[in-house]
């Protein structure tokens, strides 16, 4: 029997855990890369993904970025049809709709908890994240359909500190599926000054309500508001 010293194998282990890292490291690139490319549209829906472009638009490799689309058919980010390839996922009403309503049941789970569980720090995390939301929109005023990365991620931060203080791993976990999915729908619509207006008072009506740990209101706002999205939705695809 072959005799490895515990040095050498010392060093395999670490080679093995350097390389593991290093793996997951290129995958969780461009995970981020296609992710955020899909979200704001910058690969249109229905569009194909081949390997040999996403190599060179991100420069990671191919078993890298297999294993980030593969996760994202898993979260309805791109969908995979046999030997045709990878493709992002195509926008319809009809699928928008089962988006809606089912962000609407999980997010009035994790907000009920939330409200229920909220502390003094998770209130001031609310407050100080509807702030930062509340300064985007105003750089965004007078803009007909202009949207901003920073407004985006204020407005995700903003959802996220809602929910923030929900302990069940599981609901969180689809829910941000769904947000994402949510999300990509969200880009596509043109946003009106008038538009733009009512959702920051929604926004401003669910701050309060979590304040004042009032789970029935912010319930009551977040569907309002998911099922406005909707609505924008439909008329825009009916035009």
């Amino acid at each position: 029997m072959e005799y490895v010293s515990y040095k050498k194998k010392r060093k395999r282990i670490v080679t093995f855990t350097t390389e593991t890292r290093e793996a997951t490291t290129l995958v969780e690139t461009a995970l981020d890369c296609l992710r955020r490319d899909i979200l704001t549209g910058a690969v249109a829906p229905g569009s194909k993904l081949r390997i040999d472009a996403l190599r060179t638009r991100y420069g990671v490799g191919a078993s890298p970025l297999r294993e980030a689309l593969s996760r994202l058919v898993s979260s309805g980010l791109v969908t995979i049809q046999g030997q045709k390839g990878f493709r992002v996922a195509p926008v319809s009403t009809s699928d928008y709709y089962d988006v809606t309503e089912t962000r609407k049941l999980l997010e009035r789970a994790a907000l009920s908890e939330s409200i229920g569980n909220g502390d003094a720090a998770w209130e001031a995390r609310v407050v100080a994240c509807y702030g930062r939301l509340d300064r985007e929109h105003a750089i965004l005023q007078g803009t007909a359909g202009a949207t901003s990365d920073a407004w985006e991620l204020a407005n995700e931060e903003f959802h996220e500190a809602l929910v923030g203080a929900c302990t069940s791993a599981r609901i969180l976990q689809f829910r941000r599926t769904i947000y994402d999915q949510a999300a990509r729908y969200r880009r596509l619509i043109i946003l009106e000054p008038e538009t733009k207006r009512i959702g920051q008072e929604e926004y401003c009506e669910m701050m309060h309500a979590a304040v004042a740990r009032d789970a029935a209101k912010i319930c009551r706002l977040a569907e309002t508001h998911a099922d406005r999205n909707y609505d924008m939705m439909v008329r825009l695809f009916s035009e």
